[in-house]
């Protein structure tokens, strides 16, 4: 695995997602989030939640949840200069996230054997996981033939 910078990790992001739901420059509609590379070589990104994303009154939507974690995933893969789509995905809800707070996605590699790669996540507030997930991701030469 390559040595990943926060350059390389802008660059695949916008040639591999450019029109993504959560992180593309390119969808107007789109959440907007700005991965950011930690010294761990995973990402971070912090996201404002929103009445606008609420599910049940006062609490983020599950599946807004589902979508940070594994954008979040995704894009550390991006960082390493891998396009991998999810291949399965675990969530775990630990507690409610309220929409009254800003959130932290946090995303890491734990094991590869390509082309399969194991990740994990995490969706913090107030220094506290309330949302946690692991993947599996299979490598993918994008775009498809």
């Amino acid at each position: 695995m390559i040595n990943p910078t926060q350059q390389s990790l802008e660059n695949f992001r916008h040639q591999a997602h450019p029109h993504c739901i959560s992180c593309g420059a390119g969808n107007e509609a789109g959440l907007g989030l700005e991965f950011h590379l930690r010294e761990d070589n995973g990402v971070e990104a912090e996201f404002t939640c929103d009445r606008l994303y609420q599910g049940y009154p006062g609490f983020l939507h599950g599946g807004i949840a589902s979508l940070l974690l594994d954008s979040a995933m995704a894009n550390c893969l991006f960082a390493h200069q891998i396009s991998a789509v999810t291949a399965r995905l675990i969530i775990r809800y630990v507690s409610p996230v309220k929409i009254t707070e800003s959130a932290t996605v946090k995303a890491w590699i734990r094991d590869n054997q390509p082309p399969l790669y194991v990740l994990e996540a995490e969706l913090e507030q107030g220094g506290k996981a309330v949302v946690r997930a692991s993947a599996k991701f299979m490598k993918m030469d994008f775009p498809p033939s």
